[in-house]
């Protein structure tokens, strides 16, 4: 069997050394609200009675934010009709 959601986000969680608040700053990034009972809830054992599978949506998000809080924020796109325009071609 392969890793889980939950194993993934659980060895990011000790690779960086992030804390409950780093990873709900990193979903605010995104505009996505966590709280940290929802994250305890992850992060406890598959046998654990409170334990709540990581899903697909929500670890994208943190990947999602984990890229913004690494790389920053991405820069805007330029319009392709200005690029033409300042182009020294024409």
């Amino acid at each position: 069997m392969g890793l889980t959601n939950n194993d993934t986000f659980k060895k990011l969680r000790v690779a960086h050394k992030f804390r409950d608040d780093d990873i709900i700053k990193i979903f605010e990034l995104v505009d996505f609200k966590v709280t940290k009972s929802e994250l305890n809830a992850i992060f406890r054992k598959e046998d654990h009675p409170k334990y709540v599978e990581c899903g697909d949506q929500f670890l994208r998000n943190f990947l999602n934010g984990l890229i913004i809080h690494l790389r920053g924020p991405m820069p805007p796109k330029q319009d392709k009709t200005s690029k033409d325009k300042n182009s020294p071609n024409k």
